[in-house]
């Protein structure tokens, strides 16, 4: 590629009313409203009245910040992005940046738990309204992890040294996920950044597999979470709600006493498809060994809260160095074991490959923190932990558009999806009273945007 005319023929001018930057904006926000995103917002969230009207209109603020994040704004100021060219005639109630985050400010903790009510309530009309679960009636997954997201500066209410010593504030995610469909975020919570992982996790579990069943998941749901979530409410939690639990252990003298009474011809020779890192070795590794046995958990409890259920263990082989390196073996095997802690009625083969997918939410964590949740934008805490709630909502959101568009974008990163969908550029024009997307000619990605265009924009049915 090179340029085709000389510099000095080529000029650049702003000049142009009728062009937008984000085309396929458009249907993302059309289905929102389908699935009666403003109406949640102005049932849910109650504001305290002020003569400066901050409190004022929470559904069109809302659609804005939550439109801006579709389109890529990780920041308050981003949000100038939705008023450029044609814009304000493709939509209407669009705010200024300065009144979203003033709107954000506002927010106390309990005004947090409000838009929680708006996002728990969105994801299942998401689901009845798009293929964004398919099989969830059959198997479903919870998967629950936290994050730091990383700060700077004093000024950010909330922010500490946590258990990644680094600086900032924790988030706290559940996503719920299938074998055929992409992970969608059930659940969010920002925390102060030195809170304990397992700091009211809980309830928060209960909340997503709640989630989870109204959005459809009627059959197998399993909690998957890593030894950070090892408790006997996390499980207890799970079992009172008719939910399977994955849950990597903590090595200490009770699962280590079960493992070494493992008979040695229990241990069944295993191949991952693909190589694993292993961080202790720094090494990949490729094969492994599985076993399993009987466990009681959580025996310093009481008597109700003691479960016993399946132990699963895989064990690698220690790789060793010097003398085996220059190509001397070892006169013995050693072994590093990784446990998990399981009621999941699958084979032990099948059951031990299901628990290493729980890093399926490391790939949501990733995806949101490359999008709307790459900074925590206010210097409040509260304008943070609904910032976090809202980039929720804008995930699930543009993963339900993409549902809608091709099997291909279903299960692509939001990037990727913002990069072939919605940052699409367009020429407005209006004829008859309607209004026409003019689209770039020969648009790779064309027959996919007009699928979701088609489906978004098709009439309501009938009842």
């Amino acid at each position: 590629m090179q340029s085709s005319h000389a510099a000095a023929a080529v000029s650049s001018a702003f000049d142009d009313p009728n062009l937008i930057a984000y085309g396929g904006l458009g249907p993302v926000v059309r289905l929102a409203e389908r699935c009666g995103l403003p109406a949640l917002a102005d049932e849910h969230i109650h504001l305290p009245c002020s003569k400066d009207g901050i409190g004022a209109f929470p559904a069109a603020k809302l659609m804005s910040l939550v439109g801006g994040m579709v389109a890529g704004a990780d920041s308050i100021e981003d949000m100038d992005r939705l008023r450029h060219g044609a814009m304000p005639r493709l939509f209407t109630g669009v705010r200024a940046p300065s009144t979203l985050g003033s709107f954000l400010r506002s927010f106390t903790h309990g005004h947090v738990k409000q838009l929680h009510a708006v996002a728990r309530r969105l994801l299942p009309r998401l689901a009845a309204h798009t293929p964004l679960l398919p099989g969830a009636d059959q198997v479903a997954h919870v998967d629950i992890d936290d994050t730091i997201r990383r700060t700077h500066g004093y000024a950010k209410q909330g922010t500490g040294y946590g258990y990644s010593k680094v600086n900032g504030v924790n988030a706290l995610l559940g996503v719920v996920s299938t074998p055929l469909a992409a992970p969608v975020i059930a659940a969010t919570r920002l925390r102060k950044g030195p809170s304990n992982s397992a700091r009211g996790a809980a309830a928060f579990v209960a909340e997503t597999i709640r989630t989870a069943r109204a959005c459809g998941a009627s059959g197998l749901l399993v909690v998957r979470a890593d030894s950070a979530f090892y408790g006997a409410d996390v499980v207890g939690a799970c079992r009172s709600l008719n939910a399977r639990f994955s849950i990597t252990v903590r090595m200490n003298a009770s699962v280590k006493a079960a493992i070494a009474g493992i008979d040695d011809d229990a241990w069944t020779s295993i191949k991952y498809p693909q190589a694993v890192w292993d961080e202790e070795g720094q090494c990949w590794i490729s094969d492994a060994e599985i076993a399993e046995t009987t466990y009681t958990a959580f025996t310093s409890k009481p008597k109700k809260q003691q479960v016993t259920a399946r132990l699963m263990v895989r064990r690698v082989k220690r790789l060793g160095t010097g003398a085996q390196a220059a190509g001397q073996g070892t006169l013995f095997d050693t072994w590093r074991y990784h446990a998990a802690f399981t009621d999941s009625p699958l084979s032990l083969r099948d059951a031990e490959r299901d628990h290493r997918r729980h890093a399926v939410v490391e790939q949501v964590i990733a995806d949101i923190k490359n999008s709307a949740f790459a900074h925590a934008p206010s210097g409040y805490f509260q304008a943070n932990a609904a910032w976090l709630t809202l980039a929720a909502l804008a995930h699930n959101l543009t993963r339900a558009a993409d549902a809608l568009a091709s099997a291909f974008h279903a299960r692509a990163t939001t990037a990727t999806i913002r990069d072939h969908l919605i940052n699409v550029p367009a020429r407005l024009a209006r004829s008859a009273r309607r209004l026409t997307l003019h689209l770039p000619e020969r648009w790779p990605w064309s027959e996919d945007f007009s699928q979701l265009f088609r489906a978004a924009h098709a009439p309501p049915p009938t009842a």
